[in-house]
């Protein structure tokens, strides 16, 4: 990209992310108002609120931060599978992406239940599970999202495989070395694979004990 394209891109992706993690922030605040107030009214409109801030504000956001997240390193040096930051970045985005999506019917079906109970029903305890685990998945995107940002800021690790093959290209043949993969970034891959795979299995498994429970 030119240098003006590449900082409107820019722009708009840090713009984005920033609005994504502060929609995230106040549904947070909403869910933990939902899970300790004891007043109805403000349980029922905390959840209307959240279902509401998650269509219209962190959906879209998160789904443009991740394009013009793309769109800059695709369109700089940076490429999105040259460097272990930006592919560790991007698949992190995209399995935020993938959970806020998933997620996205319980919050519409605890805003829809909300709205057609009765006092006494809000603030009984049959909706506290449902009320603890929204409130656990928002600070859970919280602490994915700053990590996101201190990837950004940093950019640890070097070239990945692909990355070194494409910077040697255009070294001359004198010039071009044989690198390999430094056995910390090896280690962390593999923990960071091993996490993420914990992470869903228990998602997926909570998630169809929930339903048959329902």
């Amino acid at each position: 990209m030119t240098p003006t394209l590449r900082k409107l891109a820019l722009t708009a992706h840090i713009t984005l992310s920033i609005g994504w993690i502060g929609a995230v922030a106040g549904f947070l605040v909403l869910s933990l108002a939902g899970l300790t107030s004891g007043n109805p009214e403000v349980v029922r409109g905390a959840y209307l609120s959240m279902d509401l801030i998650s269509r219209f504000a962190i959906i879209p956001m998160c789904i443009a931060a991740l394009a013009t997240g793309i769109i800059e390193a695709l369109g700089t040096p940076w490429g999105l599978f040259r460097y272990y930051w930006v592919m560790t970045k991007f698949a992190l985005t995209l399995i935020a992406t993938l959970l806020l999506l998933m997620h996205q019917n319980a919050i519409a079906q605890a805003a829809k239940c909300m709205s057609g109970a009765t006092a006494t029903q809000i603030v009984a305890s049959d909706f506290v599970p449902l009320k603890t685990e929204l409130a656990q998945k928002s600070a859970f995107a919280i602490v994915l999202l700053l990590a996101l940002t201190t990837l950004g800021m940093y950019k640890p690790w070097g070239l990945t495989a692909y990355g070194r093959r494409k910077q040697q290209q255009d070294l001359v043949p004198e010039e071009r070395v044989d690198q390999v993969t430094p056995l910390g970034v090896k280690v962390f891959y593999a923990a960071a694979g091993l996490l993420v795979l914990v992470i869903l299995v228990l998602h997926l498994t909570g998630h169809s004990l929930g339903a048959h429970q329902h």
